[in-house]
């Protein structure tokens, strides 16, 4: 019998500019997956909330506070070493700029073009979620008269 693969339970952030670009960081070298993008976030610790532990990877990550709205989607996503369970919450920067504080890069991408980029698998599925997000207003509706 295979042994079981470890879970690890991950919370992910989508975060809009004003041009409504969401932000990816890429996974910096000596890191699973490098190369690759992401959606800022990262493990959440026993014992901690999913919106905590987002707001805590935000500022380890990025240095930036931040606060977490809603939850908008959870999936698994199988590798071949490890389980990811995967939470993707709306959140905002309340206060300073991001930057790649564990030397990661950072960008702004229209979330139409995000099938470009070369996201980590468990991200691709939440792609139609942030578009559908980019399109309206995620917290008050759609008040930008589009």
């Amino acid at each position: 019998m295979a042994a079981t693969k470890p879970r690890v339970r991950v919370v992910a952030a989508a975060l809009f500019d004003d041009a409504r670009r969401v932000l990816l960081a890429d996974r910096p070298a000596g890191k699973h997956m490098a190369g690759w993008w992401e959606f800022p976030g990262g493990k959440v610790a026993p014992g901690e909330s999913d919106a905590d532990a987002l707001v805590r990877e935000l500022r380890e990550e990025l240095g930036v506070e931040s606060r977490a709205h809603r939850e908008i989607t959870s999936m698994s996503h199988e590798y071949p070493d490890r389980i990811v369970d995967l939470m993707l919450w709306h959140a905002s920067i309340t206060s300073g700029q991001p930057r790649g504080l564990d030397g990661q890069q950072l960008k702004w991408v229209d979330c139409q073009s995000l099938g470009r980029e070369r996201l980590l698998p468990a991200d691709l599925p939440l792609i139609p979620y942030l578009q559908a997000l980019s399109s309206s207003d995620p917290l008050h509706g759609d008040s930008h008269g589009r």
